[in-house]
């Protein structure tokens, strides 16, 4: 097993972020990821991530970490291991819970205080070229036409963090030494002077696989085998993804082979001998001829 926990798993990010002992290294990460939104966490109570609907045939919901900082802004903090149907659909799920909760009865006046949904991607969710090497993604209300923002009190952010390529070497700032700590934590043999600060050297203490207690460890390992199962199937979707798109394309390859005998004249015994096709096949590309 690796010296330090894995980030990735439920018990792990839990217990490097969400622990009442871990609110300095929470506080710090927050602060990194929203300094473009100029919000800046002093302190942090963690709330219930266990959400529930409106009435019971509405569905519950259950967050990786939920927080409000001392100026009453919302924080939903979720870790997502792989590519997910509806995964953009869910987050926005999740934004609505806190801003129901902050509807009172009475004289209200419908203002909200902020609400940031902070996905930490353990996959690659935009490959396209204006997104390839941009690790973080920020997104707010705005008019499509002159871009103007809308509204300010609702951001969902995302972190693509397998996009974070920099070596030890590398790191200047603090956001970039803790995405370097997600990406490689697992990895780590030895700690690189860059980020031999008193609280990184905190957060790599309860890290260490070998202090955990046995209750948490057991918890761990439990966490560890979901995350690898997850793995596990994802990597062998990805597989017969790879094999079915190779088998047709050895399919197109046979057809056009078959095509071109078919327009030289060549008998029908001869293009199943030399393309391997089934009689149905040739008769289906002759009728489609």
């Amino acid at each position: 097993m690796p010296k330090y926990i894995n980030p990735f798993t439920d018990f792990g990010f839990k217990k490097l972020f969400g622990e009442e002992s871990a609110k300095d290294l929470l506080i710090s990460f927050l602060n990194e990821i929203l300094a473009e939104d100029e919000v800046h966490i002093e302190d942090i109570t963690y709330l219930n991530t266990e959400q529930f609907g409106a009435s019971e045939d509405h569905r519950k919901a259950f967050f990786d970490l939920y927080c409000r900082n001392q100026n009453g802004e919302h924080f939903i903090v979720e870790i997502q291991r792989q590519k997910q149907k509806n995964f953009k659909d869910r987050l926005i799920f999740y934004s609505t819970f806190p801003i129901q909760h902050q509807s009172i009865k009475g004289d209200w006046t419908f203002e909200q205080t902020p609400v940031y949904v902070i996905a930490i991607l353990d996959f690659i969710l935009d490959e396209n070229i204006t997104s390839k090497n941009k690790v973080l993604s920020r997104i707010k209300l705005m008019d499509t036409k002159t871009c103007e923002l809308f509204y300010s009190k609702l951001t969902y952010i995302y972190l693509e963090v397998p996009k974070f390529k920099k070596s030890a070497e590398e790191l200047s700032t603090l956001f970039d030494k803790w995405l370097f700590l997600l990406g490689n934590l697992t990895f780590l043999e030895r700690i690189p002077p860059q980020i031999q600060e008193q609280l990184f050297m905190k957060f790599l203490d309860r890290a260490e696989v070998a202090k955990l207690t046995d209750e948490d460890r057991y918890k761990y390992e439990r966490s560890l085998k979901v995350y690898r199962d997850d793995l596990l199937v994802m990597n062998t979707a990805r597989e017969e993804g790879r094999e079915e798109g190779r088998e047709d394309g050895r399919l197109l390859e046979r057809l056009d082979i078959a095509k071109k005998l078919i327009e030289n004249g060549a008998d029908t015994q001869l293009i199943l001998s030399v393309t391997g096709l089934s009689f149905d096949e040739l008769v289906e590309l002759k009728a489609s001829l």
